[in-house]
């Protein structure tokens, strides 16, 4: 930071993303983030979330941590749940596959079964 316009724009930019895990219409998105779900990796898969709704611009959206989710083998996942209160919970997430969570069923309402726990499990 060398002004007081770089902390500014960087007081803005955490602004937007802690927003973004507060709004409470829309869509859901939880992270699993207990000790299974950080040692396969969930940390850079919630930054991936945040960065492509913001590079979106979705308001409708909200992003929080969980705790474990109860099946350590299929780690990262995350849920999406939707504003009926549908829940999908998605296994092995990568970051690939979190623009197209974004971008189908988010942006598109077209959720992603070959990705979905219960797939996975039969």
């Amino acid at each position: 930071m060398k002004s007081l316009e770089d902390l500014k724009k960087l007081r803005d930019e955490a602004l937007k993303k802690m927003t973004m895990r507060y709004t409470k219409d829309g869509f859901r998105i939880q992270i699993g983030m207990g000790t299974c779900g950080i040692a396969s990796g969930a940390r850079p898969i919630l930054s991936a979330f945040l960065e492509e709704i913001e590079s979106h611009e979705l308001t409708n959206v909200t992003v929080t941590q969980v705790g474990c989710m109860g099946e350590c083998a299929y780690e990262p996942m995350a849920e999406v749940i939707d504003m009926n209160g549908q829940s999908y919970v998605y296994c092995g997430v990568t970051i690939p596959m979190v623009k197209e969570i974004i971008e189908k069923h988010i942006i598109n309402n077209e959720p992603q079964t070959r990705y979905l726990l219960t797939s996975r499990k039969g």
